[in-house]
């Protein structure tokens, strides 16, 4: 159970995965989200498509076409009961790997690394320029694979994406913390700090491109706001560690003598 706890972040990814394969099956499975109509009725056999309503219901998942009073499935209610079940299988994993995930901004704090012979004033600067360029580059990926996320899995899809790049933010601010974040730190303390960083960061590009009208798509502006948004985060956690680190020290308080 500890080497499950250790890997929760792998756990809670891998959860993650599987449900966007699931969301783009179920996507597959339904009648062409462009023209359903035309879709039911390819699918079904029928010649004219016109006047056909279609119903969809993603869980259990299930696809019925209205022909005039004749109502027919588009989807089997075999694969409708595979892919209830597999959904069901992959749900476990990830509120298994998101609890455990959770646990752990709660957990041990681990050893304390100190700013022994280490350049601060490089570490920071370099969290601020390098990280903000990491983050960046990780959002112009998320940026297209927003896209492929919502179009092959439709609004299931675009949930479990905005789950994933709030994971995928904050795992590598975590990263980014531990390699060059504020000292003395502890493991536990970059990892609620890359979570804080990776949560605001997306926070402010999905609130951005919602007040701009261009929801569910991300925009390439996204990058630079998002890039900007984690330079800021962390240059008030460098502030914040500074100031508690005097606090908790008065006797490097400047000025101050015996």
């Amino acid at each position: 159970m500890e080497r499950i706890r250790t890997r929760a972040g792998t756990l809670l990814g891998i959860g993650l995965v599987l449900s966007l394969g699931w969301a783009a099956a179920v996507t597959a499975s339904m009648p062409n989200w462009f023209d359903p109509a035309a879709a039911c009725a390819a699918g079904l056999g029928v010649p004219d498509s016109s006047g056909v309503e279609v119903r969809t219901r993603w869980f259990p998942p299930a696809a019925t076409c209205d022909f005039g009073g004749e109502v027919r499935r588009f989807v089997s209610p075999t694969r409708s009961a595979v892919l209830s079940v597999l959904g069901a299988l992959i749900l476990v994993v990830l509120i298994t790997g998101f609890v455990l995930t959770v646990r752990r901004l709660f957990g041990e704090p681990g050893a304390v690394r100190t700013d022994d012979g280490v350049d601060v004033g490089k570490r920071r600067m370099g969290q601020l320029t390098f990280g903000a360029l990491d983050i960046a580059v990780t959002l112009v990926v998320l940026t297209a694979a927003n896209v492929l996320a919502i179009v092959f899995g439709g609004l299931p899809g675009g949930i479990v994406f905005a789950g994933a790049a709030i994971i995928g933010l904050s795992a590598l601010s975590v990263v980014l913390d531990r390699h060059m974040g504020p000292l003395p730190s502890t493991a536990l303390d970059s990892r609620r700090r890359g979570t804080v960083a990776g949560l605001v960061v997306f926070g402010v590009v999905f609130a951005a491109t919602a007040a701009a009208g261009q929801l569910p798509f991300f925009r390439l502006w996204s990058v630079p706001l998002g890039a900007v948004t984690y330079t800021v985060v962390t240059a008030v956690q460098w502030s914040r560690r500074a100031r508690d680190h005097q606090i908790a020290n008065p006797e490097h308080l400047p000025g101050r003598s015996d």
